[in-house]
C-alpha cells in the first residue's frame, strides 16, 4: 500500500480494451475497466442476484451484467433506468501498474 490508500493492482497491459478484470482487496472484489480514454473501477458484484461485472460487456462507459442484462454507467455507478447504483472507485496507471483505491465517500469518487 501507497499513500493515501493506493494499492498496485496489475499491470495495465492484464487488462484489454473495453473489457475489465476482477481484483481482490481483503473481502472485497472491484471490477477494473480499460476504456479508451481511461480507467475506471467499481465494486463487482451487480446488486441484481451479484452477477460478475468485470465479465460484463462495455460498451462506451456502461458496463452490462451478463446474468440479466442491467447496465451500470462506468462512471458514476448509476444503472440506467433504476435507482440502483454501485460503488465507483479511483484508477489510475502509474509508473507501470495500475494502483486502485476504493473510495472512502460513499462510492461518488470519479475515475481518474
Amino acid at each position: 500500500m501507497i499513500n493515501d490508500g493506493w494499492v498496485p493492482v496489475g499491470r495495465p497491459d492484464d487488462v484489454p480494451m473495453l473489457e475489465g478484470r476482477s481484483v481482490r482487496l481483503g473481502e472485497r472484489r472491484i471490477a477494473v475497466f480499460r476504456l479508451p480514454d481511461g480507467w475506471a473501477a467499481l465494486d463487482h458484484a451487480c446488486p441484481h442476484s451479484g452477477g460478475p461485472l468485470a465479465d460484463g460487456m462495455v460498451s462506451a462507459t456502461c458496463v452490462t451484467c451478463p446474468l440479466h442484462g442491467w447496465r451500470f454507467d462506468l462512471r458514476t455507478g448509476a444503472r440506467e433506468g433504476g435507482d440502483e447504483r454501485i460503488e465507483t472507485h479511483e484508477v489510475q496507471e502509474r509508473d507501470g501498474f495500475l494502483w486502485l483505491r476504493v473510495a472512502a465517500d460513499g462510492g461518488l469518487a470519479e475515475a481518474a
